[in-house]
Protein backbone atom coordinates (compact mmCIF):
# COMPACT_ATOMS: atom_id res chain seq x y z
CA UNK A 1 0.00 0.00 0.00
CA UNK A 2 1.91 3.10 -1.13
CA UNK A 3 2.06 6.23 1.54
CA UNK A 4 -1.65 7.99 -0.45
CA UNK A 5 -3.88 5.23 -0.33
CA UNK A 6 -2.86 4.44 3.62
CA UNK A 7 -3.53 7.99 4.82
CA UNK A 8 -6.74 7.65 3.44
CA UNK A 9 -7.46 4.04 4.99
CA UNK A 10 -5.63 5.73 8.19
CA UNK A 11 -8.52 8.84 8.18
CA UNK A 12 -11.37 6.60 7.85
CA UNK A 13 -10.61 4.50 10.49
CA UNK A 14 -9.66 6.98 13.19
CA UNK A 15 -12.90 8.73 12.32
CA UNK A 16 -15.09 5.66 12.45
CA UNK A 17 -12.74 4.45 15.91
CA UNK A 18 -13.54 8.08 17.32
CA UNK A 19 -16.88 7.70 16.84
CA UNK A 20 -16.91 4.67 18.45
CA UNK A 21 -15.24 5.81 21.34
CA UNK A 22 -17.16 8.63 21.93
CA UNK A 23 -20.43 6.59 22.14
CA UNK A 24 -19.50 3.83 24.37
CA UNK A 25 -17.43 5.95 26.47
CA UNK A 26 -19.73 8.72 26.80
CA UNK A 27 -16.99 11.49 25.76
CA UNK A 28 -17.53 14.89 23.65
CA UNK A 29 -15.44 14.60 20.30
CA UNK A 30 -12.40 16.39 21.43
CA UNK A 31 -12.09 13.91 24.48
CA UNK A 32 -12.16 10.75 22.56
CA UNK A 33 -10.01 12.00 19.72
CA UNK A 34 -7.33 13.01 22.69
CA UNK A 35 -7.98 9.50 24.42
CA UNK A 36 -7.94 7.97 21.23
CA UNK A 37 -4.24 9.83 20.58
CA UNK A 38 -2.68 9.49 24.10
CA UNK A 39 -2.76 5.80 23.51
CA UNK A 40 -0.17 3.09 22.77
CA UNK A 41 -3.16 1.84 20.14
CA UNK A 42 -2.98 5.00 18.23
CA UNK A 43 0.77 4.73 17.86
CA UNK A 44 0.49 1.21 16.35
CA UNK A 45 -2.59 2.32 14.23
CA UNK A 46 -0.13 5.38 12.28
CA UNK A 47 2.55 2.46 11.51
CA UNK A 48 1.39 1.07 8.40
CA UNK A 49 3.93 -2.07 8.84
CA UNK A 50 2.03 -2.72 11.89
CA UNK A 51 -1.14 -3.82 9.68
CA UNK A 52 -3.51 -2.93 12.62
CA UNK A 53 -5.64 -0.79 9.92
CA UNK A 54 -6.82 -3.78 8.88
CA UNK A 55 -9.17 -4.62 12.61
CA UNK A 56 -12.68 -3.83 12.60
CA UNK A 57 -13.99 -0.82 14.21
CA UNK A 58 -14.94 -3.04 16.93
CA UNK A 59 -11.98 -5.12 16.85
CA UNK A 60 -10.04 -1.52 17.79
CA UNK A 61 -12.17 -0.67 19.79
CA UNK A 62 -11.61 -3.82 22.06
CA UNK A 63 -7.88 -3.43 22.46
CA UNK A 64 -8.38 -0.14 22.75
CA UNK A 65 -11.05 -0.52 26.40
CA UNK A 66 -8.88 -3.73 27.35
CA UNK A 67 -5.58 -1.24 27.02
CA UNK A 68 -7.43 2.05 29.17
CA UNK A 69 -8.92 -0.67 31.20
CA UNK A 70 -5.54 -3.00 32.42
CA UNK A 71 -2.85 -1.21 31.24
CA UNK A 72 -2.33 -4.58 28.94
CA UNK A 73 -3.31 -5.22 25.46
CA UNK A 74 -4.02 -8.50 23.71
CA UNK A 75 -2.22 -8.72 19.99
CA UNK A 76 -4.57 -10.55 17.99
CA UNK A 77 -3.08 -13.26 15.97
CA UNK A 78 -2.58 -12.64 12.32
Amino acid sequence: MNSAQFDSVFSILIAALVEKIKNQLDLSDQKALEELYNSPLYELLEREETKFWQYSTEKLFELFKEQKETNHMTYPQI
